[in-house]
C-alpha cells in the first residue's frame, strides 16, 4: 500500500512539472557587453517569485542566423512563451512569425520595438531607441556639442542606429555613426583615431558602457577635450560620470526588461489573454552628476 501511494505521489509530482509554465528569452549579445546578465538576472528573479520555469539564452558568436536557430530551437521545445530581442528583423523574422504560427506567445524586448507587431508579438518592453538618442542630442547641443561622432559597436542593430540617428537628428547634423566593434582594445583604436583625424569633433555618443569606458580610455589617450556622453550603466560608468569625464549616460532600466515580460506572459496565460493596454517604455532617464551616486549601488547589478 506505501508503495502505491508512493509512486502515485512521484507520477503527481512528475505531472505538476510536466505542466509548469516554463519561458525562453533569447537575447542578442557576443557575451561581451556587461548589460544582458542584468536581464538575465531580473528574468530569473522573475521566474523564482512567478514560480515558473526559465531559461535563458544567446549566440556566443554574436551571428543573427545563430540566433534565429535558437529561436527555432526553443519554439520547438514548445515553450509557454518566448522572449527575444529583436536587433536584425530581416534575419529573425522567419524564426519569430513560425512561433508565433505555431501558438507560441511572444514579446520582443530591447531592440524590436518598430517591428514587433508586425511579427505578431503581443507587445514590446524596452525604452523608444530614437526618442532616447533625441533626448542624448537635445542635451549634448544645450551643453555646448556643435560636431560629433556616435560610437556604435553593432553596426547591424537597428535599435542602437536609431540612438545614434535621433542623436544626430536633435543636434541638427548628418549621421557621423563609426562600428567600432565589440573589443575593446578596436573600440579605443578606432575612437582614438577617428577624434584624430578630425580635431573639431567635440562630442561623443557611446551607444554601449562598455563602448563608454573604452572611449573614455581612448579621449584621455589623445588629450581631447570631448563631451562624452553614453547608455546604460556599468561601475565604471557611474565612476566616469563622478570624475566628470563622462557628462551623462541613458538609462534604459535594463531590469524591466528582463523581468517584466514573464509577469506579462504569466499572466496572459492564467487570466484569458490579459495584457497591458500598450507597449512598456523602461525608459529613458538620465544618470548625471546629481544622482550617480545614488543609483551606483544599482549599476552592473539591477541597473
Amino acid at each position: 500500500m506505501k508503495k502505491v501511494i508512493l509512486i502515485t505521489a512521484m507520477a503527481a509530482l512528475m505531472a505538476g512539472a510536466a505542466n509548469a509554465e516554463r519561458y525562453v528569452m533569447i537575447t542578442h549579445t557576443q557575451g561581451t557587453d556587461p548589460f544582458w546578465p542584468v536581464v538575465e538576472k531580473a528574468a530569473s528573479d522573475a521566474a523564482e517569485d512567478l514560480g515558473v520555469g526559465f531559461e535563458y539564452n544567446f549566440a556566443p558568436s554574436g551571428d543573427m542566423a545563430d540566433m534565429a536557430q535558437l529561436i527555432e530551437a526553443a519554439a520547438a521545445t514548445g515553450p509557454d512563451g518566448l522572449i527575444v530581442s529583436i536587433p536584425d528583423a530581416d534575419a529573425l523574422r522567419g524564426a519569430v512569425t513560425d512561433a508565433v504560427d505555431s501558438g507560441i506567445p511572444v514579446i520582443t524586448i530591447n531592440s524590436g520595438a518598430d517591428v514587433s507587431a508586425e511579427l505578431g508579438a503581443l507587445m514590446h518592453i524596452g525604452q523608444p531607441e530614437y526618442d532616447a538618442g533625441v533626448a542624448a542630442g537635445e542635451r549634448a547641443a544645450a551643453e555646448g556639442v556643435t560636431k560629433a561622432i556616435c560610437l556604435n559597436q553593432e553596426a547591424f542593430n537597428s535599435g542602437l542606429v536609431s540612438r545614434c540617428e535621433g542623436y544626430f537628428d536633435a543636434l541638427g547634423e548628418e549621421l557621423n555613426m563609426i562600428d567600432v566593434s565589440n573589443d575593446q582594445a578596436q573600440i579605443e583604436t578606432r575612437t582614438a583615431a577617428a577624434l584624430t583625424a578630425d580635431e573639431s569633433i567635440d562630442g561623443a555618443l557611446a551607444v554601449g558602457p562598455h563602448v563608454c569606458e573604452a572611449a573614455a580610455r581612448a579621449i584621455d589617450s589623445i588629450g581631447a577635450e570631448i563631451h562624452l556622453s553614453c547608455f546604460d550603466l556599468t561601475p565604471g560608468v557611474i565612476d566616469l560620470i563622478e570624475t566628470g569625464e563622462v557628462q551623462y549616460t541613458i538609462d534604459q532600466q535594463q531590469y524591466l526588461q528582463g523581468y517584466m515580460p514573464l509577469v506579462v506572459l504569466h499572466l496572459y496565460n492564467n487570466y484569458a489573454g490579459m495584457l497591458p493596454g500598450a507597449n512598456i517604455p523602461s525608459g529613458p532617464g538620465f544618470v548625471d552628476s546629481t544622482n550617480a551616486a545614488e543609483v551606483g549601488d544599482q549599476a552592473g547589478v539591477n541597473r
